[in-house]
Formats: C-alpha cells, structure tokens, sequence
C-alpha cells in the first residue's frame, strides 16, 4: 500500500524519461516565443528560495510498472544510474567531475586493451577520435563557408539585376565569357541587365535610377523579413553573431539548442539572406558560430565526446578556431583567436587539433575558390612599398580613433541593447529589423561607397592605386614630385566621410538584431575608412610639403612614399581591436590578410594603442559586455579582483536567510528526503553526519537524487515512503520490519572542494575561474558553515564594483 502510495504522490514536474530525452544539445526548439530567462535556474538556486524552475524538478513516476519480483539483484546503485552526472538547461558544468570521469574512463580502455584484438582497435578508435571528429568539423566548416560566400555574393548583385545568360552568376562572373566587354567598364556585358532595363528598357535617365533605387528597397527588405521570420519562427538562437554566448558555453554553461542541427541550419539561410540584406553586418562573428555547430554534432558521433561536457568543448575551441580561419581565410590567426578571446580551457593538444580544423577548413574553402580570386578572402592586398618611420605617428593616431571608436561603440550598442530589453520596442523584432533595413536601403543607395557589399568595399579600401586600378580613390594627376589627387578623389573623399558618419550610426543599431549579425566587418570597414582619408591626407601632405625634414629625408622627388592602401588596413585593425580588445591574434589576421610580414609593426602599434585607450575607458570588450547584458555566468579571467573581503562576507546563508538547507548520511526517509526537494529550488545539498555535529561528509545534486530514486523504484523491490536513505559504506542498523533501505552513495561526491571561513574572496575567485567550480562549501573546523556559488561571486564583484548586483544576473 505504501508503496502504492508513493507511486501516486510523486513529483510534480517532467518524468525522468523526459529528463534523460533531453540531455542533449541538440534538442530543438520552437522558436515562435521563446525568452530566455535565466532567473532561478542557474547553479546557485542551491541556495535561492525562489520558485524552482520548470527544469529543476522531476517527476517520481514508477515508470508505469509493478515492483520486481526478482529478489537477487545487484545493488542498483554499483551500475551506472543512466542520467546521472547529466545537466539541466541554463546550468554550469563540474568541470572536476568531468575530468574525472574521463580519467577514468581512459584508465578502463587501457587496462582492456591487451585483451583482445577487438578491445585494442576500440582503443585506437578512441585515440583517433579527437582528430576524426575536428577533420569532420575542419571539413563541414570550409564547405558552408563556401557555399555561404557564394550564395551571399549572388544574391547581393540581385539587388541590383540580374544575369540573363546564367541566373545563377553573379554580377563578376556574368561578364566573365562576354566578348565585348571593355577594361575601362569590365563591369558592364550585355548579358547581365539592370532591373530598370529589364523592366522599362532603359539603362540611364531619372525613371531608370528611380526604377533600380525602388528595386534595391525592396530586394532589401524581403531578405530581412525573410530573415527574421526564419529566425524568430525556426531558431530564435540563431540571431546575433554567437560569439558571447560561444564563450559562455565554452566556459562551461548549458544553453540547450544552441549548438543544435536546427540552429545550424536556419542560421547558415538567414545569414546569407542577413548580409545579401545590406544591413550593416558581416558574416564573418556567425561563422564562428555556424563551425561549432558543426563541432557539437559531429561530438555525439563519438563517445568520448557525446558523454563528457568538458571533452565537447575541446572540440568546440577547435572548431571556433576553424570558424575564423574560414571567415578571414587565417588559420593561424584562427588558432590564436580561440586561444585568446573564446576558449576557457585549452590544454596542448587542444591547439594542435584547432591547428589542424583551421588547416582543413582553410584547405576545403581553397578548394571552393568562392570569390574566383585563388584566395580565401574578398579583400586580400599586397603591398610593394615599404613604410617609414615617421609614419609611426599617424598610425598611433588611428590606433586612438579606434579605442575612441571601440569605447563610444560599446557603451552606445549596449545602452540600445538595454533599452531594447526594457521598452515594448523589444517586442516587435520583425518590425524593427524591417525598420533598420529600410532606413539601411534608402540612405545607402546613393553614395557607392554604402551601397555596395561592405566586403568589396573594404577591398576597395585596402587596394594599392596602380595603372590597372579604376576606382574613384585612383584618379591621381601625374607630376613630376608625385601624384596630386583629380576630382574623382575629392568626390570620393567626400562620398567616404558620409560613409564613416553612415556606418558608424547604423551599426549601433544594427548589432543585436533578431538576425544574424557579424561585427568584425563593419568595424574593419569603419577603420578603413578612416585610415583611407588619413593616408589620401598624408599622401597630399607629402606632396606639397615634400621639402619638409620628414618626407624629405624618406621621400624621393618624383615618388609616392605614403601608400593610403596601408592606412586604411592598420585603421581597419585598430577599429576592429578597439571594439573586441583582441590583440595578438588580430594582428595575426590582418597580417594572413595582407600577406606581408613587413606592416607587423604598424599593426601592432595600432592596435595596442586602441586597446590601451578603449581600456582607459572601460576594460570590457563587445563580447563581454553583451554576457553582463544577458547576466550569462561568466568568470572573465582577465578581470582582476582585488578586494579584500573574506569567504564568510559571501557565502550564504546571511544571518538574515533561513539555515542551510542540508541532509543528514543515514537518518533521513525517502519521505522526508522528498518533502525536502518539492520544498526547495536548491540544485545541490550538503551532506552532513548529524544535525549536531555538521560534520561534512559530501554534496549530492538534487537532479542526481531525483533521477536514483527514480531508478530504484523502478528497478528494485520493496522501496517505500518510510524507508531509510543513507549516504554511507554500509546500511544503518534497521528494526526487523524496516522496508529495504535505499543506498546513494554512487551519486554522492565525496570530495567537495572546501575553503575555510577565513580564505580571501581573491583566492576563491581564482579558484573558480581556474576550476571551473560550480559551488565551493565554506567550513570552520571542519563544521559546515555555508557555501559559495558562482552567481553569489559575480554578485559581489558587482557590488564591489558598485553595481547593483541583481540587476546583471540572467535578465
């Protein structure tokens, strides 16, 4: 009857069939509503005592079935219990217990391995399986990346006619096979026609430049409709440019569907659609996040991978390493890049295979040839003139412009960001994408410079005048002391300073978008704008001021000793530092760019200079500001802490809270330790020996219990409402008619990580980032005090840093 009764009372929430069913990343999601609201599901509900959250309790159901009526089975508890050692959604992995389990699971394949022939080529396949899965993710990474850059180009041109010969051609490659094309317009064919030709069959006249302006528009807008409808329907995780919440996972957070097939898929359409859109956004931040797509779904084909969190995101630094080598065409570049501003953990061999996924995506999107360029990028530009030492001095000055920029940048797109939150405008993100987009449109279409795809734009930028160049920035005058800008420069000087105060607005407003969104790109093409009019300015200066002490000892009479090309890639650099605060690894890109170790030191000028003034100014990157803006738990381990609290100043309970909640080795019933799990939102309790002696002896984590119990009603006989739960080696002496006594020390962690009362919160901290702690217990004498989590540290860093700390935590 007890029994009976047991079955019927129960959990209130999700079965544990349901909570084995979705231990996986890739559980999909219906994307028509979804918010994520983080606040009361994270780690430190153990302490909490809000209401818990829909994936915090589990139903206790007997799986349908009567008692078994087999008397001699093994104890339950010595089998693996499946679910156990699983995460709930929106939650922090134990990075400790990860590591273990491989640990032991690594020791298990190499005691079996001389065996058998069979248990030694499972070893070797377990050996092999980190290379075969980042090959597969090196692999899947350069081919999207292929098809997204051609797609991307030919829809762009779209927007403007189309090709009558071949409508799948682009503009470029249209008038490839035309024999009657000119150098002076290699851009104009007779099969590829302007929507005003083919729709009022004229090519020039007020009515056809009203005709393309119209056609523009409203190409425009179908692609951002179309791809915030796919988005907010389909993947709502797919909008934005992934790397925030890339790092987040990285660190050790679950956000469930992120990495998914479904996410993957939408975003790898709505991208192309996003950027062929004209909105001020790059591919190049989403690449990053479509390759470790990649990477979690290849993981579940491999065990090692598909069962261990801490393993999968190896994998996941791997694959963000292929992501940017594929988007910059810069494999090393890619390595550093996770290395430096993703990845939270990266032993050795976690360098090697992202070296290795950046080399085969780099090598697969080689083989693509998506731009017909025999290179893996729009924009790559070689030099052949070298630079001077004075020249030092404006490119420090455009290393400043871009930690201005990076700073006004960040703190302008956030305070929107906020807003956007906090206003019903947040509501409607069809409505406000259609709202940028045609904003984007109709001020874009008729300065050139804005109109056109921003990539070409950039190469337009970094592109070193020569005779075969017709661009408007090329138009020089030939004398004998050197060139002197024509008309065609003054017009395009103008043209690109409206370009800089356009570009600079929209993608304020354009990053954060319901669509997929890039930021690398605008700001390198904000930079190069910038750097272009200030090397156009230092070249005229050289010019007329060529008997000045600086150009005259460098500068030859009748030469050009300034290169403008150049000024605008370290501007490019300096913008797109000051925006991230990368340094090393961007300055290995920009160099796999250009191709020239010569420019290394400009580079690095610039770009430690942006980051110097964008510090001076607030020492959060982009990236990091939108993880304070969506309260992600994330320990950034480049802050400093340097408080001097201590342990007991932190931990919980406060004087003011209700007592600890915790739970005793060998006294407690299986009623009891239900009444304490359906009374509380906590995610783990402490294990003491007694009420009186608080005693530690372990932590065990409420969905571990909640899925044991589960198992053992339904596998073993005789469990009951008032039957004994204990903690310990061997069962507690019991009267003759006590039920079967239930035994959890399988799912007990008997080594907590423990700090005394007196430790200073600066240890701790360091403790936690280097861990990667979930909670730490807080003990004096060797009595249970308390405990710390990692939300109970962010919020006392913000309150440190007067803040107010609920007010950043998972809004």
């Amino acid at each position: 009857m007890e029994s009976e009764q047991l079955y019927h009372r129960g959990y209130s929430r999700n079965s544990y069939n349901s909570i084995a069913s979705a231990s996986s990343d890739e559980e999909l999601l219906d994307g028509a509503g979804v918010i994520m609201d983080f606040h009361t599901t994270e780690d430190d509900n153990l302490l909490d005592g809000d209401a818990a959250s829909p994936g915090s309790n589990y139903a206790m159901s007997n799986g349908g079935g009567a008692p078994s009526s087999s008397t001699h089975l093994l104890d339950f508890l010595e089998e693996p219990i499946p679910g156990v050692g699983t995460y709930d959604d929106f939650h922090t992995i134990d990075w400790v217990r990860e590591k273990c389990k491989d640990r032991e699971r690594h020791r298990k394949i190499n005691s079996k391995k001389k065996e058998s022939a069979w248990e030694f080529t499972k070893s070797l396949y377990d050996a092999w399986s980190g290379w075969l899965v980042v090959t597969l993710t090196g692999l899947a990474s350069g081919a999207l990346a292929g098809l997204i850059d051609i797609a991307a180009d030919w829809m762009n041109d779209l927007k403007e006619g189309v090709c009558l010969s071949a409508m799948w051609f682009n503009h470029e490659q249209c008038c490839w096979t035309s024999n009657e094309t000119t150098f002076a317009e290699r851009d104009k064919c007779p099969q590829w026609k302007s929507w005003a030709e083919l729709i009022l069959g004229q090519a020039e006249g007020p009515g056809s430049y009203i005709m393309n302006y119209f056609m523009y528009i409203y190409w425009a807008l179908s692609f951002a409709f179309l791809a915030v409808c796919l988005v907010k329907v389909f993947a709502p995780y797919a909008c934005g440019s992934g790397i925030p919440e890339i790092k987040t996972i990285l660190s050790g957070f679950i956000i469930r569907g992120y990495l998914g097939k479904w996410t993957l898929m939408i975003k790898t359409i709505t991208l192309v659609l996003a950027v062929a859109s004209g909105l001020s956004l790059g591919k190049e931040g989403p690449l990053v996040h479509v390759a470790c797509c990649c990477g979690n779904i290849f993981s579940y084909l491999f065990p090692k991978y598909s069962k261990n969190e801490a393993k999968k995101r190896e994998v996941l630094s791997a694959a963000s390493a292929a992501g940017v080598s594929v988007a910059f065409g810069a494999p090393i570049g890619g390595v550093l890049f996770s290395l430096e501003e993703v990845s939270y953990y990266f032993p050795l061999k976690t360098l090697w295979r992202s070296f290795f996924a950046a080399l085969v995506a780099a090598f697969v999107l080689r083989s693509i040839n998506p731009f017909g360029n025999s290179r893996l990028v729009l924009f790559y530009v070689e030099y052949h003139t070298p630079w001077y030492l004075f020249e030092l001095i404006p490119f420090i000055l455009l290393g400043v412009f871009g930690g201005l920029w990076g700073a006004f940048f960040i703190r302008a797109n956030i305070a929107w960001c906020r807003r956007r939150k906090s206003t019903r405008f947040g509501k409607y993100p069809v409505l406000e994408v259609i709202l940028v987009a045609a904003i984007t449109a109709v001020v874009a279409f008729p300065n050139p410079y804005t109109r056109q795809n921003t990539s070409e734009l950039i190469k337009e930028l970094f592109t070193d005048c020569g005779p075969l160049e017709t661009s408007q920035l090329c138009q020089y005058r030939s004398q004998m002391n050197g060139s002197k800008v024509g008309p065609g420069v003054y017009a395009a000087m103008w043209q690109l300073c409206l370009a800089l105060i356009f570009k600079i607005i929209m993608t304020i407003f354009t990053f954060g978008l319901k669509v997929p969104s890039g930021l690398f790109i605008p700001s390198m093409a904000i930079g190069a704008i910038a750097g272009r009019i200030v090397g156009i300015a230092m070249e005229q200066l050289a010019h007329y001021h060529h008997d000045w002490f600086l150009f005259k000892e460098w500068c030859e009479v009748g030469a050009d000793c300034i290169t403008p090309g150049l000024y605008a890639m370290v501007g490019a650099a300096a913008c797109l530092g000051g925006v991230t605060r990368m340094t090393v690894s961007l300055v290995v890109i920009v160099f796999e760019l250009t191709g020239g170790l010569e420019y290394i030191v400009p580079l690095m000028a610039a770009v430690m200079t942006s980051k110097w003034v964008g510090d001076a100014f607030g020492r959060e990157g982009i990236y990091e500001a939108h993880i304070r803006l969506n309260g992600y738990p994330f320990l950034d381990a480049k802050e400093e802490f340097t408080h001097t609290t201590l342990a007991r100043e932190v931990m919980r309970p406060r004087r003011s809270d209700p007592p600890l909640a915790v739970l005793t080795q060998d006294d407690l019933t299986v009623e009891e330790l239900q009444s304490t799990i359906n009374e509380t939102s906590y995610n783990g309790f402490p294990v003491i020996v007694s009420k009186e002696s608080q005693r530690l002896v372990g932590f065990a984590l409420r969905r571990d219990i909640t899925i044991a119990i589960e198992n053992a009603r339904r596998k073993q006989e005789g469990i009951m409402l008032n039957s004994r739960v204990y903690f310990t080696q061997h069962a507690p002496t019991l009267p003759a008619d006590s039920p079967r006594p239930l035994k959890l020390r399988s799912i007990l962690d008997m080594s907590p990580f423990t700090v005394t009362d007196h430790t200073p919160m600066e240890i701790v901290v360091d403790i936690f980032r280097k861990l990667g702690l979930r909670q730490c217990l807080v003990t004096h004498n060797g009595r249970l005090l308390g405990i710390i989590t990692k939300k109970d540290i962010l919020r006392h860093m913000a309150q440190m840093a007067n803040q107010d700390p609920e007010s950043i935590m998972f809004n």
